[in-house]
């Protein structure tokens, strides 16, 4: 049985040294050495600061480690990553700062609100304006009129892609939550529920809740998108199972935050997450999720990879905290013995990022250990409430902490 407190201080400490550069957070290599191929990152760069404002508001590193690297994060993200002439966040930069590309990327943008918010709650130098920048950004330029996602633009924000992505949105969820928690404005929840609604309760529920991933600028399924790269990181064929695990938490936290939150938020919920086990979870024979499947359920991308099984670990816990079923908690075991026995890497750190078909560790998708941002906060979403956010939470119990301190007589 996995401890999570301990399994978070470790995933932290694995971590530290992807802050080598000023320009924000490195790729991590299998043994967590900064990843010279690799340029940084925004996105993370973005989901490292996050997990540090964690850190720090749990107390996961010693002394003041875990701020100053939220503090590198949010300094980062104001600073090299950040596009001064046109706004926005460039995808990457090297490892000096110099932009490598010019797409401007919904996915990035919204780690970039998430980093800030968690910033925020955290009490982290910089994030208030860090936030402000970047909400104005996501809503002026990649939310469109109907307040759906615009998945990337030029450098100058104008022209993009003839492209529409359900990861991206789904991300933005999230980012829409944590900020609507951090400043109290509800607002921020409803545009995160237009978004689910269309996706989720539209989209998902007429594909029997396989949801396409991949669309034309009119929000047309392209059910063959990307059908000669099965294996894309980002953009890959097919039903991803671990997307409706995600999709699923989400709505619960959507149910637990959302003043009347909708009956079909927990109906739909539990439907993905059932689809997810019926389509994903051993589809081939061999413990574990498949990343991907054709339209019929097959599976077409054997490969296993750690995010989608802390994703399951989260959600089942999420959805036994909603409804009290066993059966969800019978899950969450299941999935949190599988990561145990065979993604957490006990000898170089972290977890393996990727599993080829009989659970041995891989590199066809993934190299090396990226960062840590879905398996350390699956270890907390799987066990605590559903609302507030995380970092929102973790403030508030350690405020509480510090007054019960105070308040308490000397010795």
């Amino acid at each position: 049985m996995i401890d999570p407190d301990a399994e978070c201080r470790r995933l932290a400490g694995f971590a530290r040294a992807s802050a080598a550069s000023p320009a924000g957070f490195w790729w991590l290599d299998e043994s967590g050495r900064p990843d010279p191929a690799e340029p940084v990152h925004t996105w993370i760069t973005a989901r490292m600061t996050h997990v540090f404002a964690l850190a720090h508001l749990r107390g996961d590193l010693p002394g003041g480690t875990a701020v100053e690297l939220a503090e590198h994060g949010v300094r980062a993200l104001n600073g090299a990553l950040r596009d001064d002439e046109f706004g926005g966040w460039y995808a990457s930069v090297s490892g000096e700062g110099e932009p490598v590309g010019t797409l401007k990327e919904a996915y990035a943008h919204a780690f970039v609100v998430l980093a800030a918010s968690s910033g925020v709650a955290a009490g982290v130098p910089g994030a208030d304006a860090l936030l402000d920048e970047a909400l104005g950004v996501l809503q002026q330029h990649f939310l469109d009129d109907s307040g759906r996602v615009i998945d990337s633009l030029e450098r100058d924000l104008r022209s993009g892609e003839a492209y529409r992505g359900a990861n991206s949105s789904m991300h933005t969820v999230e980012a829409l939550l944590a900020a609507g928690d951090v400043t109290g404005d509800a607002a921020w929840h409803r545009r995160a529920l237009a978004i689910a609604e269309h996706l989720i309760h539209g989209v998902a529920r007429a594909h029997g809740y396989d949801l396409p991933e991949h669309f034309d600028l009119d929000w047309s399924p392209l059910l063959d998108y990307n059908a000669d790269r099965p294996g894309d990181p980002f953009r890959p064929y097919g039903c991803t199972p671990g997307h409706l695990l995600e999709w699923s938490r989400l709505l619960l936290h959507l149910d637990a935050t959302v003043a009347d939150a909708p009956a079909w938020l927990v109906e739909d919920a539990r439907a993905l997450f059932e689809r997810a086990i019926e389509v994903g979870w051993s589809a081939d024979g061999e413990t574990g999720f498949v990343y991907t499947t054709s339209w019929d359920g097959t599976p077409v991308t054997r490969l296993r990879l750690h995010w989608v099984a802390a994703e399951a670990l989260a959600t089942a816990g999420a959805l036994h905290t909603r409804t009290g079923e066993a059966v969800y908690d019978e899950w969450r075991q299941r999935f949190e013995d599988y990561i145990e026995a065979h993604l957490i890497d006990r000898e170089l750190g972290s977890w393996h990022h990727e599993l080829d078909e009989h659970n041995r560790p891989s590199h066809v998708i993934w190299h090396g250990k990226p960062d840590v941002y879905h398996a350390y906060q699956a270890l907390l979403l799987a066990r605590m409430p559903l609302a507030p956010v995380l970092s929102v939470q973790l403030r508030d119990a350690a405020q509480a902490a510090w007054n019960e301190r105070r308040e308490s007589p000397s010795p």
